[in-house]
């Protein structure tokens, strides 16, 4: 590779490393070819110029889904990408139409759900994130569209996913398929239990891997002509034979022999199997079991899986007897007989293990010895027997050892095909090819060579694929590709297969003569290969060569090569068991054609595996191929570990690599016109601002960069190899240069703002020192004057204090005098005061005294007077309750309802009365010790009157001169002590006046608790008003479903033999209306012991007796005109649907209800699926839906199963606040007195008056179908609906990409023009929406199912929208999150302008898609944590889902990052939790397309229908059989 040009100082490159394969770090220093790196671990690499990549600094955080998409197509670009995408959870990532999946090792059983198949059933490959099941979809819509089988090819190492994928191929196409297989288990299903057989046969332990699949299986999955399957079978190839009879230390042989060896006992007895080490098939290696394996329980497994894919015991028996005969069969040697060059048995060991393969075989001993050690020759002249030299005799065993396994190992896969089941007839096929990879080991031997040689094979078939997808993809961009060089490898398939002198003739050719070692076959590989470029001969070895195979060079050590390839035919192994008297082996050994068993034939195993390849890549050349490459991430085996050595390793071997070469080798870089714009924009400012097209701007930038080579395409830019650097190189010099005028402004900004500060901190300096000089001089004066007025104030307090002495004694004089005045007036005063009060009291307590016994004679006589009005009607209510038993249960349910109410009404009020005696004892408690303290102070205020007036008359009585002053101080004391007493004396009667205060607020408290307990108390009248409602409808509805059960019951037995005495049964009368004005006649009411509610007509005896059975003729013309009348568009009056009333009424009429047998309903119902079948005219089908809904109405309004009242008008609810009048009421309303009410009323007009009929059978299976009727027309309309925006919500989901000219800043007129084009789709949704709401609405559509049909088609996009956003990385993007949110507003616009009548609450229905739109919006995303994502952000939202939008979210517009890795690390721990304790794990939505309402509900909702002033239809206005339409209400 040239030196890259574009690596300069500051480049951020990949270097590489010895541990990590590949790291990043950033070039510090270039000195001709050589480059200083300094890596991000800090250590500083000097590499080669040529060893330097490109790292691309702008590629998306999460990586990219498609690996074609990496603007640096490279190997540690490759790398890193797998990387980041893995500890994302992301394990499946595109290169070109080749998927990669890397071993998550743990489950993830939300990404292969049934709505994960459901969303990429049919999706174009590319549009969701890389899946599995993208690619098994591809290859079934290519088999059906081209009719053309295809085939998926699975690679990789052991461990790292082939058969878990395989398994899931299989079940995505079971899905498309969808046929059950036999016995309930499907062709899937079948094929996967088939694998613990086949592995046991078929794998062994390796170098690398303990379950090492020594065979490549080729699972073809059988399709009829429509795409179903028909069928399965497994193709094996390539099994390994050379390790039945040589292996080495650290591997295994095939696990069966470890499995037989470690039986129960009795198995082994049988057998005569030991110990593993005493085998010598076995023990050629020190490793006899595996970690963490045990043999005997695998051993039972298989034998259960042999049972479930239909192998027999006799043939499991026999199986196992062929397993045991190879086991013996080698340890049996031979030694020199007498004879040159013969042999024989070597010792009594050996004897005994001939016998014991004889035995197992079921074969003669002896003939099986002369089969071993002699050959019999055929001549013209005779037949010549000679012995074998004992070296020929244990080729000879081998041979035979090797013949045996490979025909079982065939047997059991025939066997398995069978009980699978295949299509003979079968077109096309889907085949899964599951073989084993590249291997390099350190010691690699012949069977490394077989299996290096397939994958060179299978390496050329996939380079021609590539190289053919990428001719395709220039064609298809109709750009010149003649000059592209394709990466072949056949150089290498000719050294190894070429005839003659390739690799395998060599070997052949050496194998058939006898004295040829593998020295001389080495010598002779060398001689012949010296001059190939692909073929070296090792330094320090004789026997060794290697091979540059497309993964790397490999070491074979040719030491065992010329064993491991014979494979002799020996026609006396074929003849010993053909003979046998077992059936089993005798069958593994059909008898051949005389002329091919008359002598042995060598055979070599590289030349039948040639052959084997050859038919495996026949098959796979007829296919159309696809390819899925396993990837192991680590050899530990554990999830979140990612070794980048290992996995690097797994990328060459498995060719990922190559096809990275092949693609370099022409445009690796391709780039959509818009993107390329987007990033490389800014090296042609004036490309963008000119008004050029796409294509020209692209060309014109890349004249201008002066790039030769690449190509134009009609809708991406393709750059050759390293032109994509270069161009990001100039893009960096550019960008550089912004940022250093950038740099320039700022450190301008900086500085001038520095000096601007100091400049402001020294003058403000300098007005801090003049201000503090300005204060000393401030103070100095302040203290003089301070001086001068503490001078001042001094004197003038001298004197001050001298006059107020003089002025306090004449007051003291004066307040003495002057309080002693005031308390006689005080005294006087309050003397009155207290009189006047206890006068008002007295007069008070007289005339409430009065008044009390007048209301309580009054309240007795109102008692008296009720309980006598009561007792009445209790007799009534009494009575009434006798003769109707029917309601005996309920009324005892709801009097035991009604006493426990009571209890409760009486328990409130008794905590009230006691609450209220509570709070006046405390009243007068505190009443009390108040009247005791006023009478404290009032005697405290008399004693110091005393005290004062005995020291005023002894004041006067005292001598004036000589006893003053003592009486004055003693007199002093006492006044004081008494103004001491009296304070204390006011201090408690304060603190008497606070708890006083405290006790007025509890009493308010206790009022305001009283307030509550009333309101309470309020409440439960309420709640028992609303149970007493609901206990009502519960009795009708268990009424008319007792009474429909009944009458479905009788009609059984009337349709039975022994119904026919049941005819003659007795009829419930009902109420007739005449034909003149549908009024009651004669609506006498009768006695009260007769509550019996029979009204006849005088004019019709016979119809009141006997209700009609069957229509005359003239009811026949009348229901056929009705049914020609209906199926014709009738409208609406008054926003009525004409149609239903008009049936409602004549079947009321015709008392069609009633009868047991009518074809009327039959009729109705075939004319309503007339109408709406097949439609796709949601006018009608609105139109339906309204008459449906309508009619549906009136019949659960009037019939009624018999057993029940056969009148039974709405319950009005009560006024009376009591639960006494509440209760009264309540059975007041009971059907007897409701019907005499009734019969006194007016005709049915209303709802309301509507009467209720004993339905018969046909009534009663009409309503059940026009409520399936109901249930269909709804669906179809919201069906029709989803149909409509389903396609709209596809382009709402991804924003579409603006015109260049929005990049351009000033074009305001551009801008609106885009966010108008982007805000299309949403506006033609809400066109859809606001055109099905004018239908319904025209059509008088109720309005909760209306609201229903938007609740759903709002629940519908809500799934829609956010399973796409959860599916397609683009979409996880800030810009998307901006338009699907602005989308969001429109529709929550329609939501406000279509009301909450009609829209309800969908706008709720959309809470995933909006919670994940603001997530995705949200700016300062690391910032956030898990608690405020969880709880204020998306509540609604599980971990799963967060995680999803968390892990796929990057900025496209400003480059912002996702939530951080802690909390991303704590969402990654709940998921797994989660898993742990079996919580779904799924992240997607389920839509739900049930009927979200039943009848009861429409009944419940819809407004009361007025039908008695319905016009008719012109069609039956004028026939007289219908005047009965013509009546109406007053």
């Amino acid at each position: 590779m040239a030196a890259p040009v574009n690596i300069i100082v500051g480049s951020h490159v990949w270097v590489e490393d010895p541990k990590l394969a590949w790291i990043d770090g950033e070039v510090k220093h270039i000195n001709g070819q050589e480059v200083h790196v300094q890596t991000t671990n800090g250590k500083t690499v000097v590499t080669d110029f040529a060893k330097v990549f490109p790292k691309d600094t702008e590629a998306p955080p999460g990586g990219v889904d498609d690996m074609t998409k990496l603007s640096y197509l490279h190997e540690p670009g490759v790398l890193q990408n797998l990387a980041t995408r893995y500890e994302l959870n992301e394990i499946y990532t595109y290169t070109g139409n080749i998927l990669i999946a890397v071993n998550p090792f743990q489950r993830l059983p939300h990404l292969y759900d049934t709505h994960m198949m459901e969303q990429y059933k049919g999706a174009t490959f590319g549009e969701l994130s890389p899946h599995v099941f993208a690619v098994a979809d591809v290859a079934y819509r290519a088999m059906i569209n081209e009719g053309k089988s295809n085939s998926i090819l699975v690679s990789g190492e052991s461990g790292a996913g082939k058969t878990e994928t395989t398994k899931m191929l299989m079940r995505y196409l079971a899905y498309l398929g969808g046929r059950s297989g036999v016995e309930g288990r499907t062709v899937e299903q079948q094929v996967l239990e088939s694998n613990p057989v086949l592995e046991a046969f078929g794998n062994a332990k390796t170098v690398r891997n303990n379950n090492s699949s020594r065979f490549g299986k080729f699972v073809e999955i059988q399709f009829d002509k429509s795409g179903r399957i028909s069928g399965a079978a497994i193709r094996t190839y390539l099994l390994e034979r050379s390790r039945v009879c040589q292996i080495s230390t650290p591997e295994r042989n095939y696990h069966c022999f470890y499995l037989l060896c470690s039986a129960p006992p009795e198995v082994r007895e049988k057998y005569k199997l030991d110990n593993p080490k005493t085998f010598h098939y076995l023990n050629q290696s020190n490793c006899y079991e595996l970690d963490g394996i045990n043999d005997s329980h695998e051993y039972l497994a298989t034998i259960r899986a042999m049972d479930i894919v239909g192998i027999s015991e006799d043939e499991q028996e026999a199986i196992f007897r062929v397993v045991a005969a190879i086991l013996h069969l080698g340890n049996i040697e031979f030694a020199k007989g007498e004879e040159i060059d013969s042999s024989v048995i070597k010792d009594e060991q050996s004897r005994y293990h001939l016998n014991m393969t004889a035995g197992l075989l079921k074969c003669d001993a002896k003939a099986l010895e002369d089969a071993l050690i002699k050959r019999v020759m055929v001549t013209p002249e005779e037949v010549i027997t000679r012995t074998l030299d004992p070296g020929s005799a244990l080729d000879s065993r081998d041979a035979l050892a090797k013949t045996v396994y490979s025909r079982l190992f065939d047997w059991i896969v025939e066997k398995i095909n069978i009980s699978i089941g295949q299509d003979p007839n079968s077109k096309s096929i889907i085949g899964v090819l599951d073989i084993y990879g590249f291997e390099s080991f350190k010691n690699n031997s012949f069977e490394q060579f077989c299996i290096n040689f397939t994958n060179e094979k299978l390496q050329q078939h996939f380079n021609q694929h590539v190289f053919k997808m990428e001719q395709e993809e220039y064609t298809k961009e109709e750009i010149n590709w003649s000059y592209i060089e394709f990466v072949d490898n056949q150089d290498v398939l000719d050294l190894i297969e070429k005839k003659p002198g390739g690799i395998i003739a060599l070997l052949d050719e050496a194998c058939m003569f006898p004295k040829s070692t593998h020295e001389t076959f080495a010598q002779k590989l060398y001689q012949t290969f010296s001059k190939n470029k692909r073929f070296t001969k090792p330094k320090l070895s004789r026997t060794s060569f290697n091979i540059s195979h497309y993964a790397g060079e490999v070491t074979y050590q040719a030491d065992l090569f010329l064993d491991k390839n014979k494979d002799y035919v020996v026609a006396e192994h074929q003849d010993l068991l053909t003979a046998s008297k077992c059936p089993f082996v005798a069958g593994l050994f059909p008898p051949l054609p005389v002329e091919s068993s008359k002598s042995s034939k060598f055979s070599s195993i590289g030349s039948r595996f040639k052959l084997q390849l050859q038919s495996l890549m026949e098959t796979l050349s007829s296919t159309e191929p696809h390819y899925i490459r396993c990837v192991k991430p680590n050899n530990v085996l554990k999830p979140a570990i990612f070794e980048n050595v290992n996995v690097i390793q797994q990328l060459r071997c498995g060719g990922v690599l190559e096809a990275i070469r092949i693609s370099c080798a022409g445009y690796p870089t391709r780039r959509t016109f818009y993107e390329f714009l987007l990033r490389f924009g800014v090296l042609a400012p004036e490309v963008l601002e000119g008004n050029y097209d796409d294509k020209v701007a692209c060309q014109m930038i890349l004249d201008k960069m002066g790039l030769k080579g690449y190509q134009i395409g009609k809708t991406k830019v393709f750059l050759r190899a390293g032109q994509m650097a270069e161009l990001d190189a100039r893009r960096t010099e550019v960008l550089a240069n912004a940022a250093k005028k950038i740099q320039r402004q700022i450190r301008t900004y900086i500085a001038r703002k520095e000096f601007i500060s100091l400049r402001e901190a020294a003058i403000q300096l300098q007005s801090s020192w003049r201000a503090m000089m300005a204060r000393k001089v401030y103070e100095q004066l302040q203290q003089e004057a301070a001086a001068l007025n503490i001078q001042k104030y001094f004197r003038r307090y001298i004197a001050q204090k001298s006059y107020l002495t003089a002025r306090a004694s004449a007051i003291t004089l004066q307040t003495g005098l002057r309080a002693m005045v005031a308390r006689n007036e005080f005294r006087f005063r309050k003397q009155t005061k207290a009189a006047k009060i206890i006068q008002a009291c007295l007069r008070c307590h007289i005339a409430y005294s009065y008044y009390k016994s007048l209301q309580k004679a009054a309240i007795v006589t109102q008692c008296g007077w009720r309980q006598r009005v009561a007792r009445r009607e209790l007799r009534k209510l009494k009575m009434a309750a006798r003769e109707t038993g029917a309601l005996k249960e309920a009324k005892d349910k709801l009097e035991k309802r009604v006493e426990e109410l009571t209890w409760r009404l009486q328990f409130e009020k008794r905590l009230r009365t006691d609450l209220e005696e509570a709070k006046a004892q405390e009243i007068t408690k505190l009443q009390d010790a108040l009247h005791a303290m006023q009478i404290q102070i009032e005697e405290a205020n008399a004693r110091v009157i005393k005290e004062r007036e005995a020291a005023r008359k002894a004041i006067e009585e005292a001598p004036p001169v000589i006893k003053e002053t003592p009486i004055v101080v003693q007199d002093t004391a006492k006044i004081d002590s008494l103004t001491a007493e009296v304070e204390s004396l006011k201090a408690m009667l304060l603190s008497e006046r606070k708890e006083t205060e405290a006790a007025r607020r509890a009493c308010m408290d206790a009022e305001v608790r009283n307030a509550e307990l009333v309101k309470k108390l309020e409440d439960a009248d309420r709640k028992v008003n609303q149970l007493q409602d609901s206990v009502h409808r519960l009795e009708e509805k268990l009424s008319n479903t007792e009474s429909e059960n009944q009458v479905l019951r009788q009609q059984a037995l009337t349709m039975s033999p022994t119904g026919k005495a049941l005819s003659a049964r007795p009829r419930a009368t009902i109420i007739q209306r005449t034909p003149e004005n549908g009024n009651v006649v004669n609506g006498e009411t009768k006695a009260a012991s007769d509550m019996t509610i029979a009204v006849a007509h005088p004019r019709e005896p016979e119809s009141e007796e006997k209700p009609q059975k069957s229509l005359n003729e003239k009811q026949q013309e009348n229901q056929d005109l009705l049914i020609k009348c209906i199926t014709q568009d009738l409208g609406f009056s008054g926003g009525k649907a004409v149609a239903a009333c008009v049936i409602y009424k004549c079947l009321l009429h015709w008392r069609s209800f009633e009868v047991e047998r009518t074809t009327v309903f039959d009729r109705i119902i075939q004319a309503i699926a007339s109408a709406i079948e097949g439609q796709d005219n949601n006018d009608i089908l609105a139109y339906w839906l309204s008459n449906t809904s309508t009619l549906l109405l009136l019949l659960q309004h009037t019939l009624k199963a018999s057993g029940a009242a056969s009148l039974t008008p709405q319950r009005r609810r009560s006024t009376s606040a009591s639960l006494f009048g509440r209760m009264s009421q309540g059975l007041r309303g009971s059907p007897q007195s409701a019907g005499l009410s009734f019969l006194n009323g007016r005709v049915l007009g209303k709802l309301d008056d509507l009467r209720q009929v004993e339905a018969k059978y046909p009534a009663l299976l009409f309503k059940q179908q026009l409520t399936a009727f109901l249930e269909k027309i709804y669906g179809l309309i919201r069906d029709n609906l989803k149909k409509e925006i389903s396609p709209l919500l596809g382009l709402c989901i991804q924003a579409p990409r603006t015109s260049r000219a929005s990049l351009v800043k000033g074009r305001s007129h551009a801008h609106a023009v885009a966010q108008q084009a982007l805000i299309a789709h949403w506006q033609s949704i809400v066109k859809s929406l606001n055109s099905y709401l004018k239908i319904m609405k025209a059509n008088y559509v109720p309005s909760f199912l209306i609201r229903k049909v938007f609740t759903q088609i709002f629940s519908f996009i809500n799934v829609q929208l956010f399973n796409s956003l959860l599916l397609r990385r683009e979409c996880c993007s800030f810009s998307n999150g901006e338009y699907v949110k602005a989308g969001l507003a429109e529709l929550e616009q329609w939501c406000s302008g279509a009301t909450e009548e009609y829209a309800g609450s969908a706008w709720e229905e959309l809470k995933h898609i909006r919670q994940a739109v603001g997530f995705l919006v949200i700016h300062q995303k690391p910032k956030k944590t898990l608690d405020e994502i969880t709880n204020e952000l998306c509540p609604v939202l599980s971990i799963q889902q967060l995680y999803r939008i968390s892990t796929m979210y990057w900025d496209d517009k400003y480059g912002t990052h996702s939530v951080s890795s802690d909390v991303i690390s704590r969402m990654r721990i709940m998921m797994t939790e989660d898993s742990n304790n079996s919580v779904s794990t799924s992240f997607l939505l389920d839509d739900d397309s049930s009927i979200p309402f039943s009848v009861d509900d429409i009944s419940k909702s819809m407004k009361q229908i007025e039908i008695g002033d319905i016009e008719p239809p012109p069609l039956i206005r004028e026939n007289s059989g219908f005047a009965f339409l013509h009546q109406r209400s007053d």
